[in-house]
C-alpha cells in the first residue's frame, strides 16, 4: 500500500470521526446553549493549539534536518567513489580495471543489498565494509612507479577514507530520528487539539462542520509528513539512492534489477 493512499484513508477516517461525533453530540444535547462560550475555554484551547504547533513544527524541522544529513552522506559516499574510478586512470590497465571493478562491485552491494535493508529498518549489512577495506588495502598496497601515480596515491586514499566516513554517517543515520515518547506526545497532543473542538460548543452549520473537518485532515497531513520524514531514506524502494544511480548508472541499474 502506497503512503499517500496510507495519507489519504486516514484523512477520510479522521475527518469521518470528527463529523460523526458533532452529529451524534448534536443531537444527544439539542438543548444546549449554543450563543456564548466561556472565555476561560477559549483561551485553553488557544494556547493548547499555540503549544502543539510549537512541537509539531519541531518535530517536523528535526526530521527534515536528519533527511538532509542522510542526503548529504550519500552524495558524500558516491562521489569519493566517483573519484575514486576517475583518479585511478593513472594506473596501468590491470590495477586500474580491478580498482574500479572493486569500486563497481561495493555500488553493487550498496544499491542491491543495503538500500533495501536500510529503507526497511534493518540497517547495512557488514559485507559493504568489508568490500570497501578491501578496496582501501588495494590501494594502498599498490606502490606509484611514476611520478604521476605518485600524484595520485595519497588523494585516492583520502576519498576512500571519505567514502568510509560518509557510509558510517549513512549507517548511524538510517534509525528513526523521533523517539518514542516524542511520538507519543505527537499523536496524543493531536488528539486532544481536534478534541478541543467540541470544547467550543460546534453546531452542525456547514461552515463549522468543512472547517472542522479540515483543521482535522491539516492535522493529519502534518502527523503523515514528520512519519515520512522520520525515515532518512524513506520507507520503500531505491530513490534515495539517486547519487549513486546517477555516478554509476550501469551498475546500479544492473544491482536494482
Amino acid at each position: 500500500m502506497s503512503e499517500w493512499l496510507v495519507l489519504a484513508i486516514a484523512m477520510v477516517l479522521v475527518c469521518a470521526l470528527v463529523l460523526a461525533a458533532t452529529w451524534i453530540r448534536h443531537r444527544r444535547v439539542a438543548d444546549e446553549d449554543t450563543s456564548e462560550t466561556p472565555d476561560v475555554i477559549e483561551y485553553m484551547t488557544m494556547m493548547v493549539g499555540v503549544v502543539y504547533a510549537i512541537v509539531l513544527g519541531l518535530a517536523i524541522a528535526g526530521v527534515w534536518e536528519a533527511r538532509g544529513a542522510a542526503e548529504d552522506s550519500v552524495r558524500r559516499e558516491a562521489q569519493s567513489l566517483y573519484e575514486v574510478t576517475q583518479r585511478a586512470d593513472v594506473y596501468p590497465a590491470p590495477v586500474r580495471d580491478r580498482i574500479r571493478d572493486e569500486v563497481n562491485a561495493y555500488v553493487s552491494h550498496t544499491v542491491s543489498v543495503d538500500w533495501p535493508r536500510l529503507t526497511s529498518g534493518e540497517g547495512a549489512s557488514a559485507e559493504g565494509g568489508r568490500l570497501l577495506g578491501k578496496l582501501r588495502s588495494d590501494v594502498t598496497h599498490q606502490s606509484p612507479a611514476t611520478e604521476l601515480q605518485a600524484q595520485a596515491y595519497q588523494p585516492l586514499l583520502d576519498h576512500i577514507a571519505a567514502a568510509d566516513d560518509a557510509r558510517h554517517s549513512r549507517t548511524q543515520s538510517a534509525e528513526s530520528t523521533l523517539p518514542v515518547v516524542v511520538w507519543f506526545g505527537l499523536l496524543v497532543g493531536g488528539v486532544v487539539t481536534v478534541g478541543l473542538i467540541f470544547t467550543l460548543q460546534i453546531r452542525r452549520s456547514g461552515r463549522e462542520l468543512l472547517l472542522a473537518g479540515l483543521f482535522s485532515a491539516l492535522i493529519v497531513f502534518l502527523l503523515f509528513m514528520v512519519w515520512s520524514f522520520d525515515a532518512p531514506y524513506g520507507r520503500d524502494g531505491i530513490d534515495s539512492a539517486g547519487p549513486f544511480q546517477d555516478l554509476f548508472p550501469a551498475t546500479a541499474m544492473a544491482a536494482a534489477r
